[in-house]
């Protein structure tokens, strides 16, 4: 199924991953938001659970095996083309995740991986959705350390 103008939305995970009270994030290097800071992520696979979409996706775009602590929301995001056309959409599940393992390099949709503290997330202008999302990972990762 094309993800591009689809016929139906594409379910998503992201992974919100945070370490001594910084946040994980992968520079974009396919659409949509190419180019941008994002969190790690993409569509769940038929037969996948959403955690383990999640540990996968973490592993194939950060170099990182994390695990899964807890669901922090559910976002949609709806990218229309010029003519109004649906030209993507997704709807994102993003858990709060820490690092167990690995070796940190940008794979597969990444076109670059970097820890970010909160301070600097206003110039990375981030979608709202994973602005918020990230605020409420540094937050509740805070609680749980």
């Amino acid at each position: 199924m094309n993800r591009e103008y689809p016929e139906v939305p594409f379910v998503g995970v992201g992974a919100v991953i945070v370490q001594n009270g910084r946040v994980l994030l992968i520079r974009r290097g396919q659409p949509p938001l190419l180019g941008e800071w994002s969190l790690p992520g993409g569509v769940l696979e038929c037969g996948e659970t959403l955690r383990d979409a999640t540990v996968r996706e973490a592993r194939e775009e950060t170099g990182l095996v994390v695990e899964t602590v807890d669901m922090l929301g559910v976002y949609e995001r709806v990218i229309r083309s010029d003519d109004e056309r649906v030209r993507y959409h997704y709807v994102l599940i993003d858990f709060l995740c820490r690092p167990v393992e690995g070796e940190l390099k940008a794979g597969s949709d990444a076109a670059d991986v970097r820890w970010f503290a909160r301070d600097e997330l206003p110039a990375l202008n981030l979608a709202y959705d994973a602005h918020d999302v990230v605020l409420k990972g540094l937050a509740r990762s805070m609680s749980t350390d």
